[in-house]
C-alpha cells in the first residue's frame, strides 16, 4: 500500500481516470462491433460512428493515434468491399 501523501494522491487519480477511459473505450468497442456486423444501407453509418468514437478515444489519450489509424483503414477496407 501507498506510503507518501503523493502516492495515494496518484492511486486517487489513476483511478479517477480508469473509470473514465473505461466508458470510453466500452463505448469505442461498441461502436466498432456494431460497424464490423452491419450490412448494406446501415454500414456507412455506422462506420462513420466508429471512425467518431475512434478519434474522440484518440484525443482523450485512451488509445494510441496508430491502432486507431490502423481500426479505421480494415472498416474503411471492409466497407470499399461491401459496396
Amino acid at each position: 500500500m501507498a506510503n507518501t501523501k503523493s502516492a495515494k494522491k496518484r492511486i486517487r487519480q489513476n483511478e479517477r481516470r480508469r473509470l473514465r477511459n473505461r466508458t470510453v473505450r466500452s463505448k469505442l468497442r461498441s461502436a466498432v462491433k456494431d460497424a464490423r456486423a452491419s450490412q448494406g444501407a446501415e454500414m456507412g453509418t455506422s462506420v462513420a460512428e466508429a471512425i467518431r468514437e475512434l478519434d474522440r478515444a484518440v484525443s482523450k489519450g485512451v488509445i494510441h493515434r496508430n491502432t486507431a489509424a490502423r481500426k479505421k483503414s480494415a472498416l474503411a477496407r471492409r466497407l470499399a468491399a461491401a459496396r
